[in-house]
């Protein structure tokens, strides 16, 4: 039996130096300058919308467009529409990842496991960019213009019988599909889930000073209420956030593919961090076990997410309903048939990857596999999200060039940033958790 003097150390603070966030702050700007020579390109009509995608479609419209498209014409997509659901996609696909930190600290905290303890800073210093894409999201749905353009639904008249803009089957869901309450509904989810999160973070910190088992079950207790109140909003979420972009279209399984497809990708975030400061020399005490757990996670997930997938594309093909195939049909063929790309990409990147890598248990314990993994699901779900947002929001204006590579740079130079700032602001390991002993010596 190991005694708590032959553990190793766990006392370790981690540098956010200046120069690490030099790059990242230049890495933002420089997304920031593809955006702006994407859309620059693109408006004087010498690349088309689809960018690296190829194709001879014509250019996204010009000034008078870009400035006006969602005044003249909601159904005729323009570049505008690119732009806005560029940011509504990543918005969204951001924020789950970062949810997902509280997600994992809150199941391991109710079930009482140690074997994360070591590595638990890094899921617990993700939830921090939460802020930035809700207060995003809010903002976008504020702008009439902007929300226009996501939200089909929220046009003038839609709802009205007597209006020339009424849409029977959008009105059939106005109860829940009204702009008071919808608004109502984000702003909880994002002010519950950060505020449990801040709680738990608290208390976490204070347990570092304090060495209290009351600390710890201060924190276990806000995780119960997490995960409760989780439990229904990573649905209702995903309807809101995603679903409701293509109003007519409906899955009662939504919820658990838009759940999955954060939760794999949210797991491969942390995965990739915890690698990468152990290859500049940081959390040393995190043993390969503990790595090995993680990817089977990842590993089991992924497989989960394969299956939900498939299981909803599956309930649809069979019952060949217009009103539910139309989604497929307008990934496939679609719009010059610029999604199917993304489509498959997603497939490929999400299930076969993750299976041919992580199977074996050693592939699960080397850092090259485990890294090619990360990227190959954090890459595969930015398409599943991409194919999920995009043909309802981008339209025909749709396409993978400098814009989609310039916004998905800031979001992740931000993100980035963001958590390396919360893991320089308290000691690497929750160094006075009750379970940590049992982390550093978890051996399987």
């Amino acid at each position: 039996m190991a005694h708590k003097h032959d553990s190793p150390s766990v006392e370790e603070s981690y540098n956010f130096s200046s120069g690490l966030k030099k790059k990242l702050l230049f890495g933002g700007f420089i997304g920031l300058a593809l955006v702006a020579i994407g859309v620059f390109l693109i408006n004087m009509g010498w690349w088309g919308p689809d960018g690296f995608a190829g194709g001879v479609h014509e250019a996204a419209g010009h000034g008078a467009e870009l400035a006006h498209g969602a005044e003249n014409g909601h159904h005729e997509a323009t570049l505008l529409n690119r732009l806005i659901g560029n940011l509504w996609m990543n918005a969204i696909y951001f924020l789950g990842i970062s949810v997902i930190g509280v997600f994992f600290i809150s199941y391991n905290y109710v079930a009482k496991a140690g074997w994360y303890t070591s590595f638990k800073r890094v899921p617990e210093a993700m939830p921090a960019f939460m802020i930035f894409p809700s207060v995003l999201i809010l903002l976008l749905i504020a702008i009439p213009s902007t929300r226009h353009i996501i939200m089909h639904w929220t046009h003038e008249g839609i709802m009205d019988l007597g209006s020339t803009n009424y849409d029977a089957i959008i009105a059939s869901k106005g109860w829940w599909l009204n702009l008071p309450f919808y608004t109502f509904r984000l702003v909880a989810y994002f002010i519950v889930w950060i505020f449990l999160w801040r709680q738990m973070r608290k208390y976490s910190l204070m347990e570092d000073a304090s060495g209290s088992i009351e600390d710890y079950n201060s924190s276990r207790k806000y995780a119960k209420m997490f995960l409760i109140f989780f439990a229904v909003t990573s649905s209702t979420a995903a309807w809101d956030l995603s679903m409701a972009v293509d109003a007519h279209w409906f899955s009662s399984m939504f919820g658990w593919y838009h759940l999955s497809s954060w939760h794999v990708a949210g797991l491969s975030a942390i995965m990739l961090i915890i690698v990468t400061l152990k290859e500049q020399g940081y959390l040393k005490a995190v043993n390969y076990s503990a790595i090995q757990d993680l990817g089977k996670l990842m590993f089991g997930f992924s497989i989960f997410w394969a299956y939900v997938w498939f299981s909803q594309y599956f309930l649809i093909f069979y019952a060949h309903l217009p009103e539910e195939t139309i989604y497929f049909r307008e990934r496939f063929t679609g719009y010059e048939g610029r999604y199917f790309a993304p489509f498959i990409i997603s497939l490929i990147l999400n299930f076969l990857f993750p299976l041919l890598i992580l199977m074996a248990r050693e592939s699960k314990r080397n850092y090259t596999f485990l890294k090619l993994a990360c990227w190959a699901i954090l890459i595969g779900h930015w398409f599943d999200f991409y194919q999920m947002l995009m043909p309802s929001i981008a339209k025909n204006q749709g396409g993978l060039g400098l814009i989609e590579l310039g916004t998905t740079t800031v979001f992740a130079c931000g993100f980035m940033y963001v958590v390396y700032s919360q893991l320089s602001k308290a000691n690497m390991y929750a160094k006075n958790h009750p379970f940590l002993e049992e982390s550093l010596l978890h051996d399987i």
